[in-house]
């Protein structure tokens, strides 16, 4: 068996031939209990399902448990699913148990083990096992994501409400979960529009975190500071992550001025920012990526390497201070950072 993409597992499930062991790992969660939850009603039928399907949990399944459930028949059934979340904390004789089982899964069992984030792969149970690595998603891999979820309510949702979305919530699909179904509920059977997303998430015009983040980059610092009481108060949106994405465009903005003074072209330009940054799926950019390259591309001229310099070190103690400060003083804080970081000399140059 081997590593493979989640539209394989997808599709498996969706004809029927899944294979027998899976493993889920990865980062994202949420993904991993969005595939549970589609694999138990798809492998199963709903009046033996009782029967044929056990969830256990590695901490709390000993060897005797778990050997009588791997080994159980189907009951009036052509395959069971048992699901082994948290594996890895499995106590040495159950694990034992489990690679026994490995060697030589049932044919009437799908067996499918699901690993906390942060687990570190191991070759031997990869090489055993159909596994799917579930991180978050990318820009397009999450409107796509909306989408779907919409459809499979019985809803509809605009690509442009789709994405105002995502840029008010980011791929925390969790929350994005949550949001939409206060969407599909205020749309009341209507399509959800740009306007709807406003309604819900209270962010309209220039008064997101990424409005503050085009008017630091283009040197606004009055005007960014304005928005910080707004913006502070929508989802998703803490001081130290507006700290760590502005770092991150101040950083791309220091990119396209190095590849400027290579005379590098534009299309060049865009497409290094995206290699060296965007493809960092840890990245702390707080948007999608083609804003994001459009706006450090877009005001890369506001800036020199001596100011971004001294930004960034601003933004530094910022981060530190932010983590050892209280939420009641974080509003004037940001305030004088964005005000002293965009502020330029007679020169027309940061300090």
């Amino acid at each position: 068996m081997s590593l493979v993409a989640l539209d394989a597992l997808n599709n498996a499930v969706a004809h029927g031939a899944p294979d027998r062991a899976y493993l889920l790992f990865g980062d994202n969660d949420f993904l991993k209990e969005e595939r549970i939850r589609a694999i138990v009603p798809a492998l199963t039928d709903a009046a033996t399902r009782d029967f044929n399907v056990d969830f256990l949990r590695g901490a709390e399944a000993d060897a005797g448990t778990l050997s009588q459930v791997l080994d159980a028949l189907p009951l009036l059934a052509a395959r069971r699913v048992v699901v082994v979340r948290d594996f890895p904390s499995l106590r040495k004789d159950a694990r034992a148990v489990l690679e026994r089982y490995l060697d030589n899964p049932s044919s009437g069992t799908v067996l499918v083990m699901v690993a906390p984030a942060g687990w570190k792969a191991e070759a031997a149970l990869i090489s055993r096992t159909t596994a799917v690595e579930l991180n978050a998603l990318s820009e397009r891999d999450t409107l796509a994501w909306i989408a779907d979820r919409v459809g499979q309510a019985g809803a509809r949702i605009e690509p442009a409400a789709a994405a105002r979305l995502y840029r008010a919530v980011g791929s925390d699909l969790a929350l994005l979960d949550g949001e939409l179904r206060k969407l599909q509920d205020f749309a009341n059977g209507t399509t959800i529009t740009p306007a709807h997303v406003e309604a819900i998430t209270g962010i309209t015009g220039a008064k997101s975190a990424a409005d503050v983040i085009d008017l630091v980059c283009a040197r606004d610092g009055r005007g960014a500071a304005g928005l910080i009481p707004v913006v502070l108060r929508q989802p998703k949106t803490s001081a130290v992550s507006l700290v760590l994405s502005l770092a991150a465009h101040l950083l791309g903005i220091a990119v396209v001025l190095q590849e400027r003074d290579r005379r590098a072209s534009p299309r060049h330009i865009a497409n290094t920012v995206y290699t060296m940054m965007g493809s960092a799926r840890s990245a702390p950019i707080g948007r999608p990526w083609s804003e994001a390259v459009g706006t450090m591309t877009r005001t890369a001229d506001r800036w020199d390497f001596v100011s971004l310099d001294r930004a960034l070190g601003l933004l530094a103690d910022a981060d530190s201070a932010l983590k050892n400060t209280s939420v009641s003083t974080e509003e004037p804080l940001l305030v004088t950072l964005l005000l002293t970081m965009c502020a330029r000399t007679q020169s027309g140059h940061g300090t």
